[in-house]
């Protein structure tokens, strides 16, 4: 990616996987993992997390792989010193631990839990759908957002063991769906987006203890739209001042304003993505573009970001990828920490 335009090269396949459906990238930048959303491995009911070597070359070398303890894993995400993923199991309704060794490799699980409940959905919540699971800025918890549960299920993080313990839940509007979830990078604010009912709700967090409590939910539609809709992917900007969510249906990005003091959220429009079911969108490491990826049409489309009004102007530069589900930047080696 052109750092001052955003242009985007000739996309190289690296590596061959089976659904790897999301990626994260470990901070020294010489590893990679996938999670392979798939029902079943060797006759178990479980999905697999995959461990690459990053070569200077941009290809990937598979070190080693762990089953998940659960099915259709969705997502994984990794603390900031690289020495654990953390990993949401959807069809599972769990999530695990897994440790990373010094040269990249995955052990078996340090830490599990098991989802139980349902919600009000007939269809989509009748079981638990861990969809996500990440760790605040201390990394003292774990946060867990499950669709099937209408929940955020909060966990305390043992930086030491690995191990993980409920430690609180925040229960969401019934029938929401919560899918992803990011963090105010300054304030103690946290935000979910409602798969199914195309909302997002805000929380004001206790950094102490780890709970949430709901400041506000505001819906990433429209007022005239009436077709069918499930939101994807959430973001808050580099510097804290905008949110951003993807629409799958209205095929489009949500554009919010963070209040500084309060954290509640003001509609400010929509930026189509030029595309098909944006399931998933990344912001550069210079919080300078945005890139969408539109899973149903087959395409990357590059954003550049206004400063100042955190509106999204189409820079023309687009990648064709075949269904492309997670974006994830590598900076420059000489860049990393």
């Amino acid at each position: 990616m052109d750092a001052e335009t955003g242009a985007l090269s000739e996309p190289v396949l690296v590596a061959k996987a089976d659904n790897p459906s999301y990626l994260a990238i470990h901070p020294t930048g010489r590893f990679l993992y996938a999670v392979a959303e798939i029902s079943e491995h060797e006759g178990r009911a479980t999905g697999l997390l995959s461990a690459y070597t990053l070569e200077t070359d941009g290809t990937l070398t598979l070190l080693n792989e762990v089953e998940t303890r659960g099915a259709h894993p969705c997502h994984v995400s990794l603390d900031s010193r690289g020495r654990y993923a953390l990993v949401a199991n959807y069809s599972g309704g769990s999530v695990a631990v897994f440790s990373i060794t010094d040269d990249g490799r995955l052990h078996p699980a340090s830490g599990f839990a098991q989802h139980e409940g349902t919600s009000v959905h007939p269809e989509r919540q009748q079981a638990p759908h861990a969809h996500s699971i990440f760790l605040d800025a201390a990394e003292q918890h774990a946060y867990v957002a499950d669709l099937g549960l209408d929940k955020i299920l909060i966990y305390a993080f043992d930086e030491t063991t690995g191990a993980i313990q409920e430690q609180a839940q925040a229960s969401v509007v019934p029938g929401g769906g919560p899918r992803h979830f990011t963090f105010h990078p300054k304030k103690p604010f946290a935000y979910t987006n409602h798969e199914i009912t195309s909302s997002v709700t805000g929380f004001d967090v206790e950094t102490t203890t780890g709970a949430l409590h709901p400041i506000q939910t505001i819906s990433t539609l429209p007022s005239d739209f009436d077709g069918s809709n499930s939101t994807a992917q959430i973001l808050t900007s580099r510097d804290g001042r905008f949110l951003y969510v993807s629409n799958r249906g209205h095929d489009s990005i949500a554009l919010f304003a963070i209040n500084q003091e309060e954290g509640a959220l003001t509609a400010m429009g929509h930026q189509s993505t030029m595309g098909k079911t944006p399931r998933n969108f990344n912001i550069d490491p210079s919080g300078r573009f945005l890139v969408a990826a539109n899973q149903r049409s087959d395409t990357l489309v590059v954003f550049r970001i206004h400063p100042e009004t955190g509106r999204l102007e189409d820079t023309g530069h687009r990648a064709t990828v075949p269904a492309p589900v997670c974006v994830q930047f590598l900076q420059p080696l000489d860049a990393l920490p």
